[in-house]
């Protein structure tokens, strides 16, 4: 069991697992709140809101990893995630995770007050990142993903989905600690929707030892994704209480952490369970 995960310039307690993940879409083009807070002002106000709500780390993204999505130009993208960052990052007593694949935006952040990168591309998208971190300190979330975001749905072909899927968790983590990254500051994803059909998705939820067994924080996002809508349909109310449900039995699979859109009622929902 893991109890703890190592971030630039302190520690997360694991131990009162699992940890909640807010998200902050600083988007126009997100799958579920693309827009909402695209505006600076409107990301701010929400990053405090979501830190209000029960947040234990809050996830600043600027370009959408939406199934079909393209590529934000660097300059852009710095343009909707870095002022965020400066501004919430003294106003919260919370860490801060940037969620990008760009080196450069990476970096930034972490000047601006981030404490942890979450990259989709498991640090393989710009072969700058892998040197960020490890002269930042920051903590670092490696997800799976095959292909990008443009493509990945046409790659979801697997022979054991969730072998596969730990495997190249386990062997990126290991190229990652060769290379001067402590094992301390890596946390994984199994990358729930991407490359994922759903029924693969359902497959990686039941094999969930099997990643815990790897050795490293496990992290988890479910929130409104499409294998959940296709069982509760579309109606906001019940994406809403079906992530929740989906986010108990993560729990209860010991997951570390759970990236949410709607924190306060997964945080109830929690307080509950745990009674």
């Amino acid at each position: 069991m893991v109890d703890r995960w190592t971030i630039r310039n302190g520690t997360l307690d694991l131990t009162r697992r699992p940890l909640l993940m807010g998200i902050l879409n600083v988007t126009p083009d997100s799958f579920s709140d693309g827009g909402r807070y695209f505006d600076h002002q409107a990301a701010i106000e929400h990053g405090e809101q979501l830190a209000a709500e029960g947040a234990d780390i809050l996830d600043i993204g600027g370009e959408s990893t939406r199934p079909g999505a393209e590529p934000v130009p660097l300059e852009e993208e710095l343009r909707r995630v870095i002022p965020v960052v400066e501004a919430l990052a003294p106003r919260l007593s919370i860490p801060i995770s940037i969620d990008t694949s760009k080196a450069m935006v990476a970096r930034q952040a972490i000047i601006a007050g981030a404490a942890i990168v979450n990259d989709v591309t498991a640090l393989r998208g710009d072969p700058d990142m892998v040197d960020v971190v490890r002269e930042t300190g920051a903590g670092v979330c490696l997800m799976h993903m095959k292909g990008t975001p443009r493509t990945m749905q046409q790659e979801a072909v697997y022979e054991d989905v969730v072998s596969e899927v730990a495997s190249f968790l386990l062997s990126r983590c290991r190229e990652l600690e060769s290379a001067g990254i402590p094992s301390d500051r890596l946390a994984i994803d199994p990358g729930l929707g991407f490359a994922k059909t759903p029924h693969q998705n359902w497959q990686i939820i039941q094999g969930l030892q099997q990643l815990r067994s790897l050795g490293y924080p496990l992290v988890i996002g479910h929130s409104r994704k499409r294998f959940i809508r296709e069982v509760v349909g579309n109606d906001f109310r019940s994406v809403l209480w079906g992530t929740v449900g989906v986010g108990l039995l993560l729990a209860a699979g010991g997951v570390d952490i759970l990236r949410v859109h709607d924190v306060k009622a997964m945080r109830e929902a929690l307080a509950l369970w745990r009674r």
